[in-house]
């Protein structure tokens, strides 16, 4: 028979562990289930089956609610999102907007002929209504590198006049920093607010002078390439560094743009696992860093 001091440990043990605080509730602003590049058919239960698992995994270390990005027109499916916030008791978010970047491949022919307003006006509509079921939560927009073209800021000016009629956020995909300031120009120029202005991929700009210049202007700054190993790690947390040490660290935002299940491919092409933010980045974070970035700033980002 064991021992009654062993019998001790094991009860304090199984106590300690019965009453452990559970994971704080995260939020993960950029990712994706789906992005449809190559525009090619799929079987939603295959993309289904293949990324519950990842979120299941992500469930546990406490996300609570994950931004699906991918944009109309690239993959967007609310039907799909729709299932997977089901099976999994994750809060899964679409988007309105347009993707302009990849030299305007993927914007519908509408984009040449109308105008900003009834671009915005479309986005509304699918605010107010819903897509499939589901009421978009922010607009996702993409443009080219700066400085920006017509049809680029045609979308950017569109993106601000919706957010103006809904008061939803823009993440905008951008490629440098001269296209992040021409952005927040513009969206402040159509008098929306720049804290309703998420610079998207930011950690893509070298120069940490535009981090600063962007967030010093009122914008959200989005380091959203995190992986699970160097050099991404090294590079993130000095960006994160960075913005701390000049207090703006307010205005900031992480992600890793994983996920991808790629129609076309084989087996959906190689898919990026959801959790490293959470094993691999988390545990470099100070305990304040991680409140603010994966619980607070989310929400004063892009609401409840």
């Amino acid at each position: 028979m064991p021992s009654v001091e062993l019998t001790r440990r094991q009860f304090s043990f199984l106590a300690a562990a019965a009453f452990a605080a559970p994971p704080p509730p995260t939020v993960l602003v950029h990712e994706h289930v789906l992005v449809n590049f190559k525009r090619a058919d799929y079987d939603a239960n295959v993309v289904f089956t293949k990324v519950k698992p990842k979120l299941d995994a992500i469930a546990k270390l406490g996300c609570k609610r994950f931004q699906d990005c991918t944009p109309n027109f690239i993959g967007r499916d609310p039907k799909l999102l729709r299932r997977l916030a089901d099976a999994t008791g994750i809060e899964i978010w679409t988007n309105t907007g347009l993707y302009a970047a990849r030299n305007h491949e993927y914007l519908p022919d509408y984009v040449q002929t109308e105008t900003p307003e009834q671009l915005a006006a479309r986005w509304t509509a699918e605010y107010r209504n819903g897509v499939h079921g589901m009421k978009p939560r922010f607009i996702k927009i993409g443009v080219n590198r700066g400085p920006l073209g017509a049809l680029d800021k045609k979308i950017v000016k569109a993106a601000a006049l919706c957010t103006k009629d809904t008061g939803l956020t823009i993440a905008s995909h951008t490629g440098n920093g001269i296209a992040a300031m021409e952005q927040i120009a513009i969206v402040t120029e159509a008098k929306a607010p720049a804290a309703k202005f998420v610079w998207v991929h930011a950690d893509g700009e070298k120069d940490h002078s535009f981090h600063k210049k962007a967030a010093e202007a009122g914008a959200w700054v989005e380091f959203d390439h995190i992986g699970p190993a160097k050099p991404a790690l090294d590079w993130h947390l000095e960006c994160v560094r960075f913005m701390d040490t000049n207090k703006l660290l307010h205005r900031t935002l992480i992600s890793q743009d994983a996920g991808y299940y790629k129609p076309g491919e084989p087996d959906g092409g190689s898919f990026k696992d959801y959790d490293p933010i959470y094993t691999k980045f988390a545990p470099l974070l100070s305990p304040a860093q991680h409140k603010t970035l994966l619980q607070e700033n989310p929400y004063a980002a892009f609401g409840k």
